[in-house]
């Protein structure tokens, strides 16, 4: 009989978290793992090719400075779990790709640039330097024969492609909400006070210092992205870069974002939380200008540096 006590108390204390809890936890969930997959794919590409040129150091620098302030604030102003483990994860994750690109630029940096095809070089041979252009010409006929069905190929390579990142981005939402479901009936969202915790204190030092913070991680995450762009508009190019790395972007801020609002609609707790908001939902548009540049450079190859 106590048994039975024991348990229907335990029943009573467990209950299903309120909807605005469950949809960011899930949401959160999603996020996770997105950005814990995110640098997955250019991690891959740039051992694929032993290199990182496609990439701009600035891009990821201010990123991780971004990442930094971002978890300082967030533990300042008490946002949602996912909001604090996020950065966290995030400072580790970058300082990795980091310290890949370092080592692929230090490695190729005495390596000469490769000459362009039907450019001769200075070591190449008299004979071959002279008929270079006949080569060149022949090369040129042979592309213009077999030419349609090459942009045939690249078109449906294209299509494969997006196919592949669009299934992993299936794959990311529906491991995020198993993984949220599994720690649902674990009771790690068991709860017997259906509102979130607020901080007890209005305009305490720490909370002041994470708005600031956040803020100025809000700026970081905008600049960041800039000389990315950039770069790829003058050199005409994404060659190098991984487009599910920006696709897994931006699914993360889009449901980060969602996250951090179905936490909790209070004034003060969307006032702290508008500085990650802007960083968050402010990089998509830039995520998408990125898009951009991968459909109108798809066929061009990133110019070898050679100052």
């Amino acid at each position: 009989m106590s048994s039975l006590v024991v348990l229907a108390s335990m029943a009573a204390i467990r209950h299903a978290p309120p909807v605005s809890l469950a949809v960011s936890g899930i949401f959160g969930s999603v996020s996770l793992v997105a950005w814990i997959c995110v640098l997955i794919p250019q991690l891959f590409a740039n051992f694929k090719a032993q290199s990182a040129d496609g990439l701009s150091m600035a891009f990821l620098i201010v990123w991780l400075l971004g990442d930094m302030t971002n978890l300082l604030g967030a533990l300042f102003t008490h946002l949602a779990p996912t909001a604090i483990a996020l950065p966290c994860y995030f400072c580790i994750a970058d300082t990795v790709l980091i310290a890949q690109c370092a080592y692929y630029n230090h490695r190729n940096k005495g390596k000469p640039a490769h000459p362009a095809h039907g450019e001769p070089s200075e070591q190449s041979p008299l004979l071959r330097r002279e008929s270079s252009g006949a080569i060149g010409v022949a090369t040129a006929e042979a592309v213009a024969k077999v030419g349609p069905g090459e942009d045939e190929s690249d078109n449906a390579n294209g299509g494969k492609q997006w196919l592949q990142n669009t299934l992993c981005l299936v794959a990311v939402y529906v491991v995020g909400i198993v993984a949220w479901f599994i720690s649902y009936k674990a009771g790690a969202w068991d709860t017997s006070d259906p509102t979130p915790d607020a901080p007890e204190e209005v305009n305490n030092p720490l909370e002041m210092a994470g708005l600031t913070l956040g803020y100025i991680s809000a700026v970081l995450y905008l600049c960041a992205r800039v000389p990315q762009i950039v770069k790829n508009y003058k050199e005409k190019s994404c060659e190098g870069l991984s487009l599910l790395f920006f696709m897994l972007s931006l699914t993360g801020n889009l449901t980060y974002g969602i996250s951090l609002v179905a936490y909790s609609q209070e004034t003060k707790y969307l006032l702290n939380a508008l500085p990650f908001l802007l960083g968050s939902l402010g990089t998509i548009v830039e995520d998408c200008i990125i898009f951009v540049q991968f459909r109108l450079y798809s066929h061009s190859k990133r110019r070898a540096s050679i100052e």
